[in-house]
């Protein structure tokens, strides 16, 4: 794609090679679609467009530039390549609007207050914000291995819960990544109870669980302080159920971890799975 035109030297692309990596994914993604279904125009759109006109769609944070959109459902399908419904940035694709830039910012600032600002600088890149809901819904949130560093989530407007619901997003992306950086290749074989989906399931996705969760019960356990009335009360129950549904991995965690053979990352994980079950 490169050699089919130059980009512009004079646009001021987003730096960091995080920010890079998730941006060719999602002109690499779009591209091969494009291919596929011979829109020559929005083809040749991406090979003069490397970043995906990501500096156009950018707000900035104390963790860096994020690129924030809020397409319509209705522009996130189901395709050959994914149950799950993603979408991609492209030649349509408009800023969300200032609000909810600004609550992406905010809840940026607020993971970073609490320990969480390389997680999110790294694997929070692209912020697609879905619904908007009232505190206590159920707030449907996912990331995919195809787009790394985005991520796809509900919201109820207030900047610390999406800090939460970013922060575990993000750590599925990092897993994701640390997976493939190390090698680690997992076992379907060996399957565990998951109290989150209340059904047992393949070890990548149980490790995955124990990971991201505890991510969020730690951001809660320190961002509490900071809040008060409905916010704390709905916090502190989402502590209470966490802490619940966790303890009753503490025997299988082990068990699962052995499958990771990486010891750094093996480490990690348990580290991060000892402090949210001493919360």
């Amino acid at each position: 794609m490169q050699s089919a035109a130059q980009h512009p030297t004079e646009t001021e692309v987003l730096s960091g090679v995080a920010v890079d990596y998730c941006l060719a994914h999602h002109v690499l993604e779009g591209a091969e679609a494009a291919a596929r279904s011979r829109d020559a125009a929005v083809f040749d759109w991406y090979g003069t467009h490397l970043d995906g006109d990501a500096p156009a769609l950018s707000s900035d944070t104390v963790v860096g530039p994020r690129v924030v959109v809020a397409p319509e459902l209705d522009r996130l399908p189901r395709s050959d390549i994914s149950e799950t419904p993603y979408y991609v940035l492209g030649p349509d694709t408009t800023a969300a609007p200032p609000p909810l830039r600004e609550l992406v910012a905010t809840a940026c600032a607020t993971g970073a207050q609490n320990g969480f600002a390389s997680l999110l600088a790294d694997h929070a890149v692209v912020i697609c914000l879905l619904r908007r809901k009232n505190l206590g819904d159920t707030l449907d949130s996912w990331t995919i291995t195809r787009l790394p560093s985005s991520i796809f989530c509900d919201h109820v407007g207030d900047h610390v819960v999406l800090a939460r619901d970013l922060i575990h997003e993000a750590g599925h992306n990092w897993l994701n990544d640390a997976l493939s950086a190390t090698a680690c290749e997992i076992s379907d074989e060996a399957r565990f109870y998951s109290p989150w989906k209340e059904t047992t399931r393949p070890a990548f996705g149980f490790l995955h669980a124990c990971w991201a969760f505890p991510l969020t019960m730690i951001y809660t356990a320190r961002v509490l302080e900071e809040t008060t009335g409905d916010l704390h009360r709905f916090l502190v129950a989402y502590l209470d159920q966490q802490r619940c549904l966790l303890s009753t991995t503490a025997d299988d965690h082990a068990d699962a971890l052995s499958l990771v053979s990486d010891p750094g990352l093996r480490q990690r994980l348990h580290a991060v799975h000892q402090e949210a079950l001493s919360l």
